[in-house]
C-alpha cells in the first residue's frame, strides 16, 4: 500500500450504499487489503502515487445512506451469483461487509416522507457527523454512487435528492464527490454553498466505459486532422442503472456527459446520438457500440466501429476508491474548490482541465505529486480551480495571497 500504517483512519460515506457499485467498493477494498486480490484498476496504487500521502485502503471506514434495506452481505451474494464478484470473496470478507452495513442509515426522501428539504439536510448531516464522531475520524469523503436522477427542470426547480445529500456533506464539513450524472453540487443552491465552504469537491459522472474510449479516440481524430461526420452509439444496460436510465429524462442527463467529451475533444458535436436500452437480463453487465463515420484524404469516407463489454460495478469500484483517497488527501492538504485535476475520472468534470485522456492523466499525476509535497497546514486556504494547469511559481503565489484573504471568511464545517 502507498500510505503509512500510522496515519489516521478516513471515512468514506456512500450515497446509494447498498447498490451494486457501493457493494463492490466495500468488498473490493476488503479483499485487496486482505491480499486476496491485487488492486487492478486502481490508479492510486501505481508507482506514480506512492509518495502522494494517500490514506491506506486498510484505513478506510465505510458508511452511507440508502433507501433500500437489503444488507450488504446479501447484496454481495447476489453480485457473486451474477458473476460480478469472484466466487468466495464475499464470504471471505463477510465480517467487513457486516460492519459497513451497520453504518448505513435510511436515506430519503421516500414515498410519504413529510420532512422538509431543510429537515432532510439536517438529518443527513447529523448521520455523517455521528459516523465521524463514533469512529474518531478527522475527515470523511461523501461519494454519490446512487442511481441516476432525471435532469432538473430549470433553475427554479426544487433541489433533487442528490443535491440534498451534497448540501448535507458540506454541512458536515466533508469533501464531496459526485460519481453520477445527477445534479448534486451543480444545483445553484449547492454551488453557492460549495463556493463558500472551503471544501474540495469533484465530479461528475464516472468515466468507466464508452466515454472512456471516446476520450481517447476523439483526440486521435483531431490530432490526425480527420473530419468526423457522425458519431452514434448504443448502450445495453441491466441492473439498477438500466432501470433508472429507462427514464428518458435520466438518460438525457447521462448522455449530456458523453456529448461533452466529443465537443471538448473534437471542437464540435458530430451528427448522431447515444441510445440507452434497459435489458434486465444483463444484470450488472453492459454492452456499448459506437459507429464513427469520418473523412480521410481527398474526402475518402471511412468507418470505425467499437464494441465495449464490461461489468459496470467492477469498472467503477476502483475509481471510487481512487477518488475517495485523492479527495481525502486534498482535504488534508488544505485544498478547496473544484478539483479539476480529477477530470481523468469524469465525463463532465468540474473545474478547469484538459479533455483528452492522456492530458488528463498527466494532470492527475502532477496533482498526486503536489499532494505529496503538501504539508497539510492551512486547511481551506488554497484554491484548486486550475489544478489541471502546470503549477508555476506565479500561480502558487497568487493562490497563497487569495487564500490568506479568504481564509478568515470560510467556515469549513458549515455549508449554509
Amino acid at each position: 500500500m502507498s500510505a503509512s500504517l500510522s496515519r489516521p483512519r478516513v471515512g468514506v460515506w456512500l450515497i446509494g450504499a447498498r447498490g451494486s457499485v457501493a457493494t463492490t467498493v466495500v468488498t473490493g477494498c476488503a479483499a485487496v487489503t486482505a491480499g486476496l486480490h491485487p488492486p487492478t484498476g486502481m490508479v492510486t496504487e501505481t508507482p506514480a502515487f506512492t509518495d502522494s500521502g494517500l490514506p491506506a485502503l486498510s484505513d478506510l471506514v465505510f458508511g452511507g445512506h440508502d433507501t433500500l434495506d437489503c444488507p450488504l452481505p446479501k447484496r454481495a451474494e447476489t453480485l457473486t451469483a451474477g458473476g460480478v464478484l469472484p466466487p468466495g470473496v464475499a464470504t471471505a470478507v463477510s465480517a467487513e461487509l457486516a460492519i459497513a452495513d451497520r453504518e448505513i442509515r435510511p436515506g430519503g426522501p421516500t414515498p410519504g416522507d413529510t420532512r422538509s428539504e431543510a429537515e432532510l439536510i439536517t438529518a443527513f448531516a447529523d448521520d455523517i457527523r455521528d459516523f465521524m464522531h463514533r469512529h474518531a475520524l478527522e475527515r470523511a469523503v461523501v461519494v454519490n454512487v446512487a442511481s441516476t436522477e432525471p435532469a432538473s427542470h430549470g433553475p427554479g426547480a426544487p433541489p433533487p435528492a442528490s443535491t440534498l445529500y451534497a448540501l448535507a456533506a458540506l454541512r458536515a464539513g466533508c469533501p464531496y464527490v459526485n460519481f453520477t450524472p445527477s445534479e448534486g453540487m451543480h444545483h445553484p443552491v449547492a454551488a453557492r454553498a460549495a463556493e463558500h465552504s472551503g471544501l474540495p469537491y469533484a465530479g461528475r459522472d464516472g468515466k468507466t466505459g464508452q466515454t472512456l474510449l471516446r476520450a481517447v479516440l476523439g483526440p486521435m481524430f483531431a490530432q490526425r486532422a480527420l473530419r468526423v461526420r457522425a458519431w452514434s452509439g448504443t448502450n445495453l444496460l441491466g441492473g439498477g442503472d438500466g432501470a433508472a436510465l429507462a427514464d428518458p429524462a435520466a438518460a438525457a442527463a447521462k448522455n449530456a456527459g458523453k456529448e461533452r467529451v466529443l465537443a471538448d475533444t473534437l471542437g464540435t458535436v458530430p451528427e448522431g446520438e447515444v441510445h440507452i436500452d434497459d435489458v434486465p437480463a444483463l444484470g450488472d453487465w453492459k454492452t456499448a457500440w459506437d459507429h464513427i463515420a469520418f473523412d480521410g484524404f481527398l474526402g475518402t469516407r471511412m468507418i470505425l466501429q467499437t464494441t465495449w463489454q464490461g461489468c459496470d460495478s467492477a469498472l467503477a469500484a476502483p475509481l471510487v476508491l481512487d477518488l475517495a483517497r485523492l479527495t481525502a488527501r486534498a482535504h488534508e492538504a488544505g485544498l478547496s474548490g473544484p478539483l479539476g485535476a480529477l477530470g481523468f475520472y469524469f465525463k463532465d468534470p468540474v473545474g478547469e482541465g484538459p479533455a483528452g485522456l492522456s492530458e488528463q492523466y498527466e494532470a492527475l499525476v502532477r496533482f498526486g505529486q503536489r499532494l505529496g509535497r503538501a504539508d497539510g497546514e492551512g486547511r481551506g486556504a488554497r484554491s484548486v480551480r486550475n489544478t489541471g494547469e502546470k503549477e508555476t511559481g506565479e500561480r502558487e503565489t497568487r493562490e497563497r495571497e487569495t487564500g490568506e484573504r479568504e481564509a478568515g471568511e470560510r467556515e469549513t464545517g458549515e455549508a449554509q
